[in-house]
C-alpha cells in the first residue's frame, strides 16, 4: 500500500499556515502595549505610529476572517 505524500503533506501545511496566522495576530495584539494609547499621543510621530498599527490590525483581522 503506498501512500501520496502530498495526503500527508497538506495538512502539516494547513497546521503550520494556522499557527502562524495565530502567531502573527498574537504579536500584533501584544505590541500593541508598547505603542502609546490614543490619549497619551503628543505629536505627529506618535499619531502616525498609532495610525499605522490601527491598519495593520484591520489587515490582519480581516485576512484572518
Amino acid at each position: 500500500m503506498t501512500v501520496n505524500s502530498h495526503s500527508l503533506i497538506a495538512p502539516v501545511k494547513e497546521d503550520v499556515r494556522d499557527y502562524v496566522a495565530h502567531l502573527q495576530l498574537h504579536m500584533s495584539l501584544q505590541s500593541r502595549n508598547l505603542l502609546p494609547h490614543l490619549n497619551q499621543v503628543k505629536d505627529s510621530r506618535d499619531n502616525l505610529l498609532y495610525q499605522t498599527q490601527v491598519q495593520i490590525e484591520k489587515i490582519t483581522s480581516r485576512e484572518l476572517a
